[in-house]
């Protein structure tokens, strides 16, 4: 059984004849430490540079995908990243459960529903994506991309709804190599010819987060998607790579440099910064 608690926890229980003899009752409470990327620089997990980047992508219209292993801080690290998202703007955020808290004006929030007894009633996050479409928003942040919602995420992103989503993956390539996978599921009618260039052009940005050995939650990589495909790859640039446990400036550059222009951000200084 999956349920919420009336303080916004969330419940997992299995029982036998499932478990072997025991219950096992699972409670995850989430706490909020990082309404910012700034807070991110004060737990540890990202140095002052990258997080000046972080904010400005996010602030142009950047599209980020957050990728990482259960635990490692994804949840955190969207809900910080969604700070920087300007104050003027209309989010709507689809969760499976509600997790985000965002420090904006104006955020609507969508929360899947699960089947009732009979079997009726389910509201899946599909739905919930197709559904936060028809309410102009300015900006889309899903909790978490697990199946074929990821097919109307990809085409909400390629049509100019800039938006923010998590994924589990071991790497920032393999969270690429995920997203050209998932929206396969939503039917035999899509195909990898044409869900690949569409990551491609719609994921701008992968931030990829594990654990250190002491289990501390950081940023291990970021990296950029131009845009371009070869052989049936989506290409990446490195922008920040961890060496020696430091997170370091990398050689790659993000996509839409004209954005940070606009802005009136100059982005190579903006990348060299320390």
């Amino acid at each position: 059984m999956d349920a919420t608690l009336p303080g916004g926890e969330r419940l997992h229980a299995v029982i036998p004849d499932v478990t072997r003899e025991h219950w096992c009752v699972n409670i995850r409470k989430y706490i909020a430490r990082a309404a910012h990327p700034d807070d991110l620089v004060a737990l540890g997990s990202i140095t002052p540079a990258a997080a000046r980047f972080l904010t400005a992508a996010v602030a142009v219209g950047l599209n980020v995908l957050v990728s990482g292993a259960t635990q490692a801080g994804k949840t955190t690290a969207l809900g910080a990243l969604a700070g920087a998202i300007p104050a003027r703007e209309r989010v709507i955020t689809c969760e499976e459960v509600f997790e985000l808290a965002l420090p904006l004006r104006d955020v609507v929030g969508l929360q899947c529903r699960q089947p009732s007894l009979e079997g009726t009633g389910e509201i899946p996050l599909r739905r919930l994506v197709k559904e936060a479409l028809r309410m102009r928003p300015d900006r889309l942040v899903i909790g978490e991309v697990r199946e074929a919602e990821s097919l109307d995420m990809l085409i909400a992103l390629n049509a100019g709804i800039p938006g923010m989503c998590t994924l589990h993956a071991n790497s920032a390539r393999d969270a690429i190599t995920k997203m050209c996978t998932l929206p396969l599921l939503a039917g035999e009618n899509v195909s990898a010819a044409f869900v690949v260039p569409t990551v491609a052009s719609a994921i701008d940005l992968v931030v990829h987060l594990d654990r250190d050995a002491r289990g501390r939650r950081q940023v291990r990589e970021i990296i950029g998607v131009p845009g371009r495909v070869e052989g049936g790859v989506v290409e990446t640039a490195d922008l920040y790579r961890r060496v020696d446990g430091e997170l370091v400036r990398a050689e790659g550059y993000p996509p839409h440099p004209e954005r940070f222009a606009r802005a009136g951000l100059d982005l190579v200084r903006l990348l060299e910064a320390r």
